[in-house]
């Protein structure tokens, strides 16, 4: 199996007509996936997409790819070509044209419709151009393909690149269900077309290289929501992401199956599927969509709730009904299905939820119980399929965490793809690839933009260690007034605790040491002592006593003022 490239240096300069590839996220993470090719003083960009917090995090609102790499260099961008609709893939398009507003923006019909709805809200308003399978753009030195792949969000989109240093086949994120509920299946003779051309490098999806046989058919999926929707007795809510069009179809045509009412809850679920609807891409059947200020006006047996918070997003409609504060209170008999895989990270908010929901008394069905949803990614039956197809050349795993591109990468080798001529990469990785031969050629710097509140970027991980200490360990502020002249502390120590089991009362047996350890560093060390340093006596006279005392490390925030 080919070797984890580590310690890589800066790379080269780049030749002329040679093409270089440089992934800024989506490699050993699932979301903000994006990646950058480069040729001959062009740049073109593969998605933008945003990557949620987990709970090391505390605070941040979502994540960013980190576009230091080109951030002098945007008016070289070209344009920017989304793969399909989900946050992870277009969330930070936002952020981008914010630095240079007039970059195209290329994809599908729905990819660009929720894209243009999310800038809407950013106030900027893009230039677009939308485009079909087999669709061939030219944009700039870039010779743009589009082949129609399946996935779980309509009009999705790989990209096959032709340039004068040789082919890309970008899959984007894709399974190949034979029986999807559009009809629109991953066009594989397109991609059997691409092959004989010749593909030299293949980015391709890993999310679910691990698991073994193909991924089920969405279809499956409907009887069994129309059958849990059925049997319930009282309210039915049924969580999943905004943009799974599909699968909010199958709640529609279950809960017209039996007479409920749907209400969509979740700013992004109503406008995603306002969209959806008026561009074709949903169906609602006669009578059946309700307004939820109206939702008190039908009997809890007659609603079915669609709303956001399947992945445990604290600020989510889910969450909040789990924790109470929602204006829909869940009560004992009511139902809520999980339709959606778990993201690697999110795994303990989501049990924290179903735990939360069901100390309400409701009855919790997801995927562990219920076949209530299929993955959106190819499985490895599914992605040996696609090796054998294209026999690209090289093969370079993308989208999925460091286990799922290794599993990708050995299975590409056994389909005959060379070990050497398999990449493992990460975030921030270089490929180069001069008249059809790839190779890996450098690192450049790739870390975590974090978005709070309105500030985006000002975040950093001390902040964020800094957060997680006051999380923990709690926080204790000593104040103290000293004299330089005569070498006394006039003042304090006042100390003073929060976050810490133990009254304020247990420090008065530091409060000496701190005085004593504080005049005599004024005393036999002259004036030159600064009043930083004064401070810093301070933080390690009591930090090494609490620590010693009360076994903890919590954060010390001390104030020395001079009289």
């Amino acid at each position: 199996m080919t070797q984890w490239h580590t310690d890589l240096s800066a790379p080269p300069a780049l030749g002329k007509d040679a093409l270089r590839v440089v992934p800024l996220g989506g490699l050993g993470e699932v979301g903000r996936n994006m990646t950058v090719f480069e040729i001959n003083g062009q740049l073109l960009v593969v998605d933008c997409g945003v990557l949620f917090p987990e709970e090391t995090q505390p605070g941040v609102d979502l994540i960013l790819p980190d576009i230091n790499y080109i951030i002098d260099r945007l008016d070289d961008v070209v344009a920017v070509v989304l793969t399909h609709g989900h946050e992870d893939h277009i969330g930070a398009v936002p952020y981008l044209l914010k630095r240079r507003p007039d970059i195209p923006v290329i994809g599908s019909q729905l990819t660009l419709a929720l894209i243009e709805a999310k800038l809407q809200e950013h106030r900027i308003k893009p230039y677009t151009m939308a485009v079909r399978e087999g669709q061939v753009e030219r944009l700039g030195e870039f010779e743009v393909e589009f082949v129609a792949v399946n996935h779980s969000i309509p009009d999705a989109l790989a990209v096959f690149l032709r340039t004068r240093a040789g082919t890309v086949l970008h899959t984007g994120d894709f399974k190949m269900d034979q029986l999807p509920l559009d009809g629109r299946i991953t066009d594989l003779r397109h991609f059997a077309r691409l092959g004989e051309e010749g593909v030299d490098l293949f980015l391709t999806d890993s999310t679910n290289a691990e698991v073994p046989g193909f991924t089920p058919t969405e279809k499956h999926i409907g009887p069994v929501l129309a059958d849990v929707i059925g049997r319930a007795p009282k309210r039915v809510v049924v969580a999943s992401f905004s943009s799974h069009v599909h699968r909010v179809q199958q709640v529609l045509d279950a809960a017209a199956e039996h007479g409920r009412k749907v209400v969509f809850m979740g700013r992004s679920m109503v406008r995603n599927m306002t969209i959806a609807e008026k561009l074709g891409y949903l169906e609602v059947p006669p009578n059946t969509l309700v307004d939820q200020k109206k939702i008190e006006d039908h009997a809890d047996s007659q609603l079915v709730i669609m709303c956001t918070g399947s992945q445990g997003e604290p600020m989510a409609a889910l969450s909040r009904m789990a924790n109470g504060d929602h204006k829909v209170q869940l009560t004992e008999g009511d139902t809520v299905i999980l339709a959606s895989s778990l993201i690697p990270g999110n795994e303990n908010s989501v049990f924290r939820i179903i735990n939360g929901l069901m100390r309400l008394g409701a009855n919790v069905v997801h995927k562990s119980n219920a076949k209530v949803h299929v993955s959106g990614h190819a499985a490895a039956g599914e992605l040996l399929y696609c090796y054998n197809i294209i026999e690209p050349e090289y093969v370079m795993p993308v989208h999925g965490e460091v286990r799922h591109l290794i599993a990708n990468g050995k299975l590409a080798e056994e389909t005959g793809v060379p070990t050497d001529h398999v990449l493992l990469a990460e975030n921030g990785t270089v490929v180069d690839m001069t008249a059809g031969q790839v190779r890996i050629t450098g690192q450049v710097e790739c870390g975590d933009v974090y978005v709070d509140g309105s500030s985006v970027g000002t975040i950093t991980d001390a902040d964020l260690k800094d957060r997680l200490v006051l999380a923990e360990e709690g926080f204790i502020s000593v104040i103290t007034v000293v004299n330089r002249d005569t070498g006394k502390v006039v003042s304090g120590p006042d100390v003073h605790a929060r976050g810490v089991a133990e009254d304020d009362q247990v420090f008065e047996d530091i409060k000496p040491k701190i005085t004593a350890a504080l005049e005599d560093a004024i005393n036999h060390s002259g004036k030159n002592h600064t009043t930083q340093q004064l401070q810093q006596v301070v933080r390690r006279t009591i930090g090494s006593w609490v620590s010693r005392k009360l076994r903890r490390k919590p954060m010390i925030v001390p104030v020395v003022i001079e009289a």
